[in-house]
């Protein structure tokens, strides 16, 4: 499946948002790992904003995920009967943004891992 399509099937609105967070997360960890290795700068602020980016796009799909389930929920029981296969369906499209926002969040942690080891190395060496 083509990632555009996932990316318009996840609900464009929550999508961007994650996305938008996804990359203020790389903005930040380029930024970190700027100071660390060329500018050889120890400070240990901003490395936090890093998990918090990657936190909040998983709540963020998350959050689009509550909203789609409780939309195709009222649609089910104006329309009564509808097929497992359909509800199937709807249930697997309700897990792309959340999915996409976990992918985001595992990529924020191990990045947070590597900067922190190594600020932390770098403090050691320093004393």
């Amino acid at each position: 499946m083509n990632p555009l399509d996932l990316f318009y099937m996840g609900g464009p609105l929550f999508m961007s948002i994650i996305t938008i967070w996804g990359v203020g997360m790389l903005i930040f960890s380029i930024q970190k790992g700027m100071h660390l290795f060329v500018q050889k700068k120890v400070t240990k602020s901003g490395v936090g904003l890093i998990l918090l980016f990657g936190s909040l796009a998983v709540v963020t799909g998350l959050l689009g995920q509550a909203i789609g389930l409780m939309m195709a929920f009222s649609a089910i029981q104006v329309a009564g009967d509808v097929s497992p296969a359909l509800l199937a369906g709807g249930l697997r499209v309700s897990l792309i943004a959340p999915v996409y926002g976990l992918i985001i969040f595992v990529l924020s942690l191990i990045i947070w891992g590597v900067l922190k080891e190594v600020y932390q190395r770098k403090l050691e060496a320093n004393e």
